[in-house]
């Protein structure tokens, strides 16, 4: 007998009590109660459970923070206060002079707190009666972008708060991602031919303005807090109120000291002028706050800055080394990028020997010369970044480093696509290093999984005339494998055999059997086009089902998928008008791959919609992704525009002004979020 909606309801309300206190748990007191598979199961009862009763979904749902709505277009909101910015300084003078006015304005010994200074977007979260209700950039310090969708996906922000919170709350501190996850997404960029961040503030400064949250929850953001605002609100100065704000649900500040004076203060910048470079996240210097807020209120503020803080940054480390020569690299896609190689010089930590030079512009720009001296940064603190040349080490006969005009590996002409900075090798098919890169990627975890393989194994079979494309790892006999052998050597320069025994061989072959049984999207993703990512391919094969509709598709078509521009239908379009790429295709059909979406998995609910197209616009109830499933599991096709073919457009809270516009002059029927439910028989 199915449970009542009284039941369910009492159910999700305690799935989410006690997912929350397990986050709670987990992601702010670092001291989990509950196994990772425990957790992994309350989540999915919950999951279950709301996807059969889409109606008691709350907003503070552990399970939104999973993204799925789509934003097209920021919503711009003035702050309930202004977001001020920080004086900044890099000179010690300018502290004394700070600490000097302010003793001057209060005549009494003020207590300082000194705080790190994360290196990220500044954020405004407003909480509601414990919940959180809107998210909001910096923007101009008065009005911000609305990004709420993005935020909750990010789980060290809590969605709802805990204990004697008050009715209104504003929670202010830095969106930051962490070098790991930075490390990961460049990553990830570089495979599908996009250009990496330059660090991790324009990572996750483009993270929170990426249209699909879904994608944002992928990013691994954090969230530091430094400031509250709100009537009414416990405590008397800054140091206790963010300890309150731990109580609410927050994470403490990893680093925050009181101090009594300016000896105290140069102790803190002295310390964490070395300490950060052990953090797992960047900072560029420290915050100084006066610690109680009625001598806040005395010392007051400018237009533009608090007179009570200041900011105190750390001087980027730089350090001078000779060029000694410049390799260029071929990547999967064919891009060529030049790479210094340098004197190995110590910085922030590690010893630099290499360091990017991005492209042939940047070579010109730069004016780079055989056997300069190259100034060197860490870019986030974490990438090797060259900055200028030491004019006063140059030789006057030096001569510039030439950017090459063929392919280092197989000697191609290169070819430069306009509007693009870097250029390319167009030999894709005969390319060693294209060749593995696109094997490489072929068997990775996100894409066909095949975790048998590995890059030494692929050098391995290219290096033997064993696989020279994708399609080749499924004609692989044991035969062919038994045997294999490659001599390494390590960094002290010994070596060693590596072979292919009968345990690696039948683990190869049983995990490129086994990845037969990967969906559509993964396969359509491990192809390899260019600018085609995880999520693009996923909705790729959602809107067109088959390979073979993906390979027929026009550009008009292909664009009116969501996040494929020209740039991308176009490069579709070239990957399916190669024969070579459509004789591995073959192969990789006769292979028994998936070229299709598995039909049982979206076998539809009813044929309520059938025949109807619909546009979806707004924000509702659920997530907007959601919403789509459920025009697909009931018969009806999802299209991103209005025509006078379009059925009905579904509209949600805040519906594009224009496509109300369009619809009402068409005379296209405009149904609410309510009457599409009773529609459906919901």
């Amino acid at each position: 007998m199915a449970e009542t909606t009284p039941n369910v309801q009492e159910r999700i309300d305690r799935l989410i009590r006690d997912i929350n206190r397990h986050n709670y748990q987990y992601y702010m007191l670092d001291n989990p109660t509950i196994s990772d598979y425990d957790f992994d199961q309350l989540l999915q009862e919950l999951i279950d459970l709301e996807a059969a009763h889409p109606e008691l979904r709350r907003p503070d749902s552990p399970t939104q923070r999973v993204g799925g709505e789509v934003t097209k277009r920021f919503e711009t909101v003035e702050h309930l206060h202004p977001m001020q910015s920080l004086g900044n300084t890099y000179s010690q003078g300018d502290l004394i002079e700070f600490d000097r006015r302010v003793r001057e304005l209060l005549a009494v010994t003020p207590e300082y707190v000194c705080e790190l200074k994360y290196d990220g977007v500044a954020i405004s979260l407003i909480y509601e009666n414990g919940t959180l209700v809107r998210a909001v950039t910096r923007g101009d310090g008065t009005r911000g972008d609305v990004v709420t969708a993005n935020v909750r996906t990010i789980r060290t922000i809590p969605l709802q708060l805990q204990g004697d919170f008050p009715p209104l709350l504003e929670v202010r501190g830095e969106i930051i991602m962490p070098f790991s996850s930075f490390e990961q997404l460049n990553a990830e960029r570089e495979e599908i031919g996009e250009p990496p961040f330059a660090n991790p503030r324009n990572a996750a400064s483009g993270s929170l303005k990426l249209q699909d949250s879904a994608e944002v929850a992928k990013r691994g953001l954090d969230f530091k807090l430094y400031f509250a605002l709100g009537e009414q609100l416990p405590c008397s100065n800054h140091f206790d109120r963010l300890l309150k704000l731990h109580e609410w649900g927050f994470r403490k500040p990893d680093v925050m000291e009181k101090v009594g004076d300016l000896n105290g203060i140069y102790d803190f910048l002295n310390t964490w002028d070395e300490k950060r470079k052990a953090l797992p996240y960047p900072i560029d210097g420290v915050v100084i706050k006066v610690n109680d807020f009625d001598q806040q209120r005395q010392v007051g503020a400018t237009a533009k800055s608090p007179r009570w803080a200041i900011a105190y940054k750390f001087k980027a480390e730089r350090v001078s080394t000779k060029l000694l020569s410049v390799d260029f690299q071929v990547g999967r896609t064919g891009i060529v990028t030049p790479v210094a190689n340098l004197s190995p010089v110590s910085l922030a930590g590690t010893v630099v020997k290499r360091a990017t030079l991005n492209n042939g512009d940047f070579m010109a720009e730069m004016d780079i010369r055989e056997g300069d001296s190259l100034f060197v940064e860490k870019g986030g603190e974490i990438i090797p970044k060259i900055v200028g040349v030491d004019l006063k080490k140059r030789n006057p006969d030096a001569q510039r480093v030439p950017f090459v005009t063929h392919c280092p590996v197989c000697g191609a002409e290169l070819q430069r696509a306009e509007g693009e900075a870097g250029v390319f090798c167009p030999n894709a098919d005969h390319c060693a290093p294209q060749i593995k890169g696109r094997l490489e990627h072929f068997i990775a975890r996100k894409a066909m999984n095949i975790d048998s393989l590995g890059e030494g194994k692929i050098d391995m079979l290219y290096a033997n005339g064993l696989v020279k494309n994708i399609a080749d790892l499924y004609s692989l006999t044991y035969e062919q494998l038994f045997g294999l052998e490659k001599v390494i050597e390590d960094d002290n320069g010994k070596t060693k055999t590596i072979s292919f025994r009968e345990k690696t061989v039948q683990n190869i072959l049983s995990g490129i059997e086994a990845s037969k049984q990967v969906p559509f999207e993964r396969v359509l993703f491990a192809l390899g086009i260019r600018f085609v990512g995880e999520v693009t391919a996923k909705k790729l094969a959602r809107h067109f089902e088959t390979m073979d509709a993906v390979a027929n598709a026009p550009a008009e078509e292909l664009t009116a998928v969501e996040d494929v521009g020209e740039r991308v239908a176009e490069s579709i379009i070239a990957y399916f008008n190669d024969t070579e790429n459509l004789g591995i295709l073959m192969r990789l059909r006769d292979a028994g791959l998936q070229f299709e979406l598995n039909k049982e998995e979206n076998l539809p609910v009813s044929q309520t919609l059938a025949g109807k197209s619909i546009v979806v616009s707004g924000v509702f109830s659920i997530p907007r992704d959601t919403v789509k499933e459920l025009v697909e599991k009931h018969g009806g096709k999802n299209v991103s525009s209005i025509s006078k073919n379009t059925a009905f457009v579904l509209a949600g809270e805040k519906m594009g002004p224009e496509k109300r516009k369009k619809a009402e002059s068409l005379g296209i029927p405009i149904v609410s979020e309510e009457e599409f439910r009773t529609m459906i028989g919901e």
